[in-house]
């Protein structure tokens, strides 16, 4: 059996199929698990997740940013100009088994056998594995419960800024949902800044990438995330970035991890200019 993550796929429903015609993948013997953001400003978003939903055990997706805003829009938040590319799941006829599926994913996944941890985007230093399950769980819950729409409604804006324990309601699910889907870089507080977009070396004054932060928590994880497109450095131990910028004229990535790890790349056509989240 093979296990492969996947980067994001942003609706790149044709060059996510050549990636796994290329990886011969198969659905009996092969996993599949998916660092989120599988909708939006892609063509085919309805197909991808159509795809990944009709794969069952074989695959696992964590929630993007995209796809949480695919949930808000369906529980009734309003689409900006650019998200036409979700109209055909939310006119879709199984739209309502689409969006119960979808928000009953994870934001984070943890293979104790694999020794491999799959989020979004990533962790503040602060959080060890314990708290960052532990903090997976408490918007999980509420996305899985009669809470979502309210939650939803409440995830949107900067801040807080940096994590206390003290942090409450939707402060505190704001902020959580902000670091799993969303992260890039914060100061070596973990005060996040989530302005900062694109590449190490382009950030704001003070600001690191978030794995580079000294002492972090969740130093000793092996920890696979998508949500940066503009990252091309894979020298940190521990640290494997696979969101290589299909959508942006880029590269769709698998990473292999029942065994040494190894990258295998689907070039892709591009879709957009890079900007934004």
């Amino acid at each position: 059996m093979a296990v492969y993550a996947i980067g994001d796929v942003q609706g790149c429903f044709e060059e996510l199929q050549a990636l796994l015609d290329k990886l011969a993948f198969s659905a009996k013997h092969d996993r599949l698990w998916f660092a989120g953001d599988l909708v939006n400003r892609g063509p085919k978003s309805l197909e991808t997740l159509r795809f990944i939903k009709g794969l069952g055990d074989t695959a696992l997706s964590v929630l993007g940013n995209h796809d949480l805003h695919l949930l808000a829009a369906a529980y009734g938040h309003t689409l900006k100009n650019d998200d036409h590319t979700l109209d055909a799941v939310l006119n879709a006829p199984d739209r309502d088994e689409l969006i119960d599926w979808l928000r009953h994913r994870p934001l984070l996944h943890h293979d104790t056998d694999l020794d491999f941890t799959l989020v979004h985007a990533g962790l503040p230093p602060q959080w060890d594995l314990a708290l960052a399950q532990q903090c997976a769980k408490e918007v999980e819950t509420i996305l899985r419960s009669d809470g979502i729409a309210d939650l939803l409604t409440n995830m949107y804006g900067n801040n807080p800024k940096q994590w206390t324990d003290e942090l409450e309601g939707y402060n505190r699910l704001r902020f959580i949902i902000n670091c799993f889907t969303r992260m890039r870089y914060c100061d070596p507080a973990g005060r996040l800044d989530l302005k900062s977009k694109g590449p190490p070396g382009s950030q704001r004054a003070g600001s690191l990438p978030w794995y580079e932060i000294p002492d972090r928590a969740s130093k000793g994880l092996n920890i696979i995330f998508g949500h940066w497109s503009t990252l091309r450095e894979f020298g940190h131990p521990g640290i494997y970035p696979i969101d290589s910028a299909c959508l942006w004229g880029g590269e769709l990535t698998a990473l292999r991890i029942d065994t040494e790890p190894q990258r295998i790349n689907q070039p892709c056509p591009g879709q957009q200019t890079p900007e934004g989240d």
